[in-house]
């Protein structure tokens, strides 16, 4: 591994393509949640990053121990990703379908929130075979790349959602809800059939 432009350079793409789900998780956070502060703004897009840092490392670390458990695994990965958002997602449309939406606290709670970061980054758990022969620092870097990138990313959706949830105001929870249930199904047909 050569520490070079390009490293960074494909760093910042992994970093880019990966947050995408997370983008749209971010999106769809916004929009339920259109009065939502700068300091909940941050610990949303932190999430989203701090798993972005942390599943490429757990992916190097079980191609130099444990390959051949996490190769059984993968396949798991889009039935997983399909689980947790659908549930969230639908969880999301129903409230937004009753109304139950609140200004008093957050749409999205603490729990709901790691679900997210969980299944909008356990795709990330693949770059780890990518990045196999990269020393631990080199992967270190990397992974610290793909979670800045990924903060950055999802601010910006946050702060689109938040744009349009204010606008669709009582919609903007059924948006979210599908919006999270689409990203569920897109990670589970590309993961199982393509």
């Amino acid at each position: 591994m050569e520490w070079n432009l390009m490293f960074f350079v494909n760093s910042i793409l992994f970093g880019v393509g990966l947050a995408m789900d997370a983008f749209s998780v971010s999106l769809a956070n916004g929009l339920n949640e259109p009065k939502m502060r700068a300091g909940r703004m941050s610990l949303i897009a932190g999430t989203f990053g701090f798993f972005q840092i942390i599943m490429p490392l757990i992916g190097w670390v079980c191609i130099h121990t444990i390959a051949n458990l996490f190769t059984a695994f993968q396949v798991c990965i889009p039935w997983i990703a399909l689980a947790l958002l659908l549930f969230i997602g639908s969880k999301m449309l129903i409230e937004g379908i009753r109304g139950g939406e609140s200004d008093e606290k957050p749409a999205v709670g603490m729990a709901a929130l790691l679900v997210q970061g969980i299944a909008t980054s356990i795709d990330a758990l693949s770059v780890g075979f990518t990045i196999a022969e990269y020393s631990l620092t080199a992967a270190v870097i990397e992974s610290l790349i793909i979670g800045i990138v990924t903060f950055g990313v999802c601010l910006i959706g946050l702060k689109l959602g938040k744009k349009f949830g204010t606008k669709l105001s009582g919609r903007a929870s059924v948006l979210g809800g599908i919006i999270l249930i689409s990203i569920g199904l897109e990670i589970f047909i590309t993961g199982v059939f393509f």
